[in-house]
């Protein structure tokens, strides 16, 4: 196994351990779990971009490398809908952690079925990328505001509006979802079509 797909690995490794660390009240546990967010997602830019350059790009990779990013940042959402339960935001994360799922469900069961029907393994296009950069920006300024409040109170108001911005960020990275994935299903057409 290369280095990129070593990476991949690690960042799916990574996901249930930021998940618990998110979750888990104990002192700085959002910078702790901001640390690990940003490290994982570091990663993502590495093993793509040693993958291209120096041509270790496998099939492997272009299957799990998307999903690893799948996996890292619905479990972000997943534990937003936690921490915003009972704010005015909470039905607004639950339906955009239900975008994010769809979308997921959806891409993942065309790239499986581009696999069993046409024996081919469809990578991330560059809408796809677009989206878990704008998802994992999202998370990463939502993780910070938390983190930051952990070490300097920040006034009601102020944290109002920062949550404002935070919710505006997942909505963006849903918008992007229905994008990437409607461009993402459209491509894969012709393997629903041949699927037996």
């Amino acid at each position: 196994m290369n280095t990129p797909n070593k990476l991949t690995l690690a960042r799916m490794i990574a996901t249930p351990v930021f998940m618990v660390v998110m979750l888990t009240a104990f002192p700085y546990h959002y910078t702790v779990s901001l640390v690990l967010f940003a490290l994982a997602s570091v990663t993502d830019a590495i093993d793509g971009h040693m993958a291209r350059k120096y041509n270790m790009v496998t099939d492997f990779g272009k299957f799990m490398d998307p999903l690893a990013d799948k996996m890292l940042t619905t479990s972000a959402y997943l534990g937003f809908m936690f921490v915003y339960g009972g704010t005015k935001f909470a039905w607004q994360i639950v339906i955009i952690t239900f975008i994010v799922l769809f979308r997921e469900f959806a891409v993942s069961s065309i790239r499986l079925v581009a696999v069993t029907a046409g024996g081919k393994v469809v990578a991330a296009n560059m809408w796809g990328k677009c989206k878990t950069v704008s998802q994992m920006v999202g998370i990463i300024f939502a993780l910070a505001v938390y983190a930051f409040n952990e070490f300097v109170a920040v006034s009601s108001g102020t944290f109002a509006v920062l949550d404002i911005i935070v919710i505006a960020l997942f909505w963006l990275s849903a918008v992007l979802c229905v994008i990437s994935g409607a461009i993402y299903i459209w491509g894969g057409r012709q393997y629903i079509a041949n699927a037996k």
